[in-house]
Order: structure tokens, then sequence, then C-alpha cells
């Protein structure tokens, strides 16, 4: 069946607005519950963790209420990383694990993730199973056999306690002043706390969620406050997450950001000097810089490529026995450590190269030099198909040919918002911008 609700990352979009209501939520909980329980005797669990969004209330409530009406269990997490979620759902012996969070969109969004008893994301065929209970109807358990609902209030400091069992034993932090930005999200109060356990000087910012200041002006999307904080109080480095802290970006101490590509060229490089990566293999999309791929190679090191989106990404690591992986948003994962990208771990093992080399956070951040990426989005309205229409599939076309030898050119429709993403590389600056003006004016002319 064609896939109505799920995309590359769960359900997503505007809360109170279809699909994401609470009407659908309870439906969703439901055939979530029935799913995983498959009529199999015995205690069946479903743990639950949301980021600060107001509507993640009304969403939690909701998945409560389809879950336990078919039996499930329910262990209440509260706002926790997305990643902690991963962690506990095998760790407490769960059936599944539910994140509610539209990582770093703004507040007005939400969604819902979801993660199998291994505390992988579910497959692309599980989640289709799942979207077929929620259309077709699912069998409610018997009276005597509702579920139960209970709050865990130790989620989070199980999740620092394995974040510091990642750090290098008998390493400290002393003597370093970090710049925390959690996005008024999932993390506000585990990443401050994991770092000042761990013996630095912590400067925190993004640590005051009201509901609706998730990921304004804050975070790894925007890091421009937490780069004025580094400078204006002489840090040795800042540490930017998004709202579900599944993500990062790190910010030297001039000021200047390093996005994912960075960060693994950076644990790729180590990683192998240390006899660490798997296969000598490093795991990122298609979105991932060209840059990249080109200093592995210099390194006798090999870039696979996936789809966008960090559970593709997981899934090749599973099927090749890679450690490694991630996207240049900042989803870094490391198989070694946790089952999906994890922004606070990824940026913990940034400090301990800091604290282990005794060298800069500016030193660290230029593995390689970038080719000049360029992308720009096109919003679209509901039913339009830009991408099937033969003037934007005649300049996809001539860019491409233009580009041949001397770039690439990625055209997609974003998984979790109503855009078409137009991306290309190339050292030529003015070919570059033509390309993708180009394609962007065909696209705007469609929609």
């Amino acid at each position: 069946m064609e896939r109505k609700l799920f995309g590359t990352d769960g359900v997503r979009g505007t809360a109170n607005i279809a699909p994401m209501t609470a009407d659908m939520a309870l439906r969703i909980g439901a055939a979530a519950g029935r799913y995983f329980r498959r009529d199999k005797a015995g205690v069946h669990r479903v743990v639950i963790g949301k980021d600060t969004r107001r509507s993640g209330y009304m969403f939690e409530s909701a998945l409560t209420a389809g879950l336990t009406s078919t039996g499930m269990n329910v262990l209440l997490l509260g706002p926790v990383p997305t990643p902690a979620v991963a962690l506990l759902t095998p760790s407490m012996r769960a059936d599944v694990g539910i994140m509610i969070s539209a990582s770093h969109n703004p507040h007005i969004d939400n969604g819902i993730k979801f993660f199998g008893p291994d505390g992988f994301k579910l497959s692309d065929q599980a989640e289709s199973e799942i979207e077929a209970l929620v259309y077709d109807g699912v069998t409610l358990a018997a009276s005597e056999n509702i579920g139960r609902a209970k709050r865990i209030d130790d989620g989070r400091f199980r999740y620092l306690e394995r974040v510091k069992s990642t750090f290098p034993q008998g390493m400290r932090l002393d003597g370093l002043k970090v710049v925390i930005d959690c996005a008024n999200g999932a993390a506000y109060r585990a990443a401050p706390d994991v770092l000042w356990e761990m013996g630095a000087e912590v400067i925190p910012v993004g640590v005051d969620p009201d509901g609706a200041n998730i990921n304004e002006n804050c975070g790894s999307t925007h890091p421009e406050i937490a780069a004025a904080t580094v400078v204006a109080h002489g840090a040795d480095v800042g540490i930017c997450l998004d709202g579900d802290a599944d993500r990062v970006v790190i910010i030297d101490e001039n000021g200047q950001v390093a996005d994912g590509d960075q960060i693994m060229a950076l644990l790729a490089a180590r990683w192998a000097d240390e006899s660490r990566l798997n296969h000598g293999t490093l795991v990122a999309t298609v979105m991932s810089n060209l840059g990249l791929e080109r200093f592995l190679h210099g390194r006798g090191l090999r870039l696979e490529r996936t789809p966008v989106g960090d559970r593709y990404v997981v899934e090749a690591m599973q099927r090749g026995g890679w450690n490694l992986g991630g996207e240049q948003s900042g989803h870094i994962v490391m198989t070694d450590y946790a089952t999906t990208g994890d922004g606070l771990m990824a940026g913990m093992q940034f400090l301990a190269a800091m604290a282990s080399t005794e060298r800069s956070a500016s030193a660290l951040v230029r593995s390689f030099e970038p080719v000049p990426q360029l992308l720009k989005n096109v919003r679209f309205g509901l039913g339009q198909t830009p991408l099937e229409t033969a003037a934007v599939q005649a300049a996809i076309a001539s860019a491409e040919a233009d580009l041949t030898g001397s770039g690439r050119l990625l055209i997609r429709k974003s998984g979790t918002e109503p855009l078409v993403r137009v991306m290309a590389e190339c050292e030529d600056d003015r070919l570059l911008q033509r390309v993708v003006e180009d394609v962007v004016a065909a696209v705007e002319a469609a929609v």
C-alpha cells in the first residue's frame, strides 16, 4: 500500500492538523500496540519519551490511551533525548519505544518516532504494517486486560550514566570551558549535568523551555547565539544540540561552526588510527560533502553513501558491519555505543579528542576543505508533485549536463516537510549558483 503517514523519520506534521491530531495519535498507539502484542501471552511494555513542545502532553496522553486499549503497559519517561528512548527500550525489556518529537522543527510541529525492542528504528516494512492497522482498525483488549501506565522518574539518569560510560576511562574535562546549547529541548537538563559531572566549566544556552521556544533562534539549526557566547566568554568550545538531542554541531573557540561532515571526518580518522573503524568505512548520506569523500580516500578509507535519513545510515551500517556513520546535519551514529544518532554522545567524543590531544577545537574541526555546496528549498502545496513536471525534469537534466565532470546535483523531496530540496556541489561558484537557481526557478514555476 502507498504510505500516507510515515515519512523518513516516523509520523510528523503540524500539531492539531492532520495527520498530527490527538485522534490519529490514539489510532497509531492502538495500531502499534496490536502490532507488537500479536496476541502473544505475557506482559507487554512500551516506553514513551518526549521533548519540550506543549503539544507533547496531548500526544503522550493520546498514545497512552491507544496503547493501553490493546493491553500494552506504558512507561512514561517525560522529557528525555531521543537516544535515551532508544537506549531504554531494550534496557527495560520493552516491546517498542516511542519518541514524541519533531526534532529540529518549530514548536508548532510534532512527530512520533518508533524504536523496536532492539533499540533500532523500525524498518519500512514494519511501519507499513502499523500504518495498515491504523486504517483497517484493531481488535481491542478485553476489559480485564487493559494496560497500565506508570511514570518513570530515573530515565534521564540512566541515560546520563550510559553517556559517561562512553568517555575514556579516567579522563576528565577539568580546565575546559564549554558552551552547551540545548535548543530549549529534550536535553536541557541532561547535557549540562553530564558536562559538569565530567569536570567542565559549563555555560548553558537554551535551557529554559516554555513549550513554545524549542529550536527558536538556538540549537544546531540556529547556532549564532551559542557562537557569540563562546567568543564572549572565551570558551574553548561550543556544543549545539537540536530539540531532541540526536543532532550536534561544534563551535570552535573563534565562533566558527563545524557540521556533521567535519565531526565524522575527525572521528573516522581517529578511529582508523586506533584500528577501531570497522572495515575502514564511514557511512554517510548523499548530502555529505564531496570534500569528506576525498579526505577519506586520501587516508585509504571508504565512504558508503545512503539515502537521506539517519535510519538508512543505520540500516547500511548493520548490513555492512560498519560502526560509524551519520549525516551532514549532525546525526552521528556510533553503534559501538548507541543504536541511533546521539548528539550529546558525539559531542563528548569531540571533547575527548580535545582532552587527549591537548589541541584546540579550531585545530580539530577542519579536517578537510569543503567543496562549495549550495542548498535551496522550495515549498509546495498539498497534492502538488512539481518534480514530475516536464519543465522541472528538463531543468534538472540540463543542470546535470552542465555539472558533468565538475560537480554533482541532488534533487529530493524532504521526508519531514513539504519542501523540494535543490542541492549542488561545484568548485566553480558561478556555475554552482546558476544551476541551482535554474532548477529552483523551474520548481517555483511548477508550484
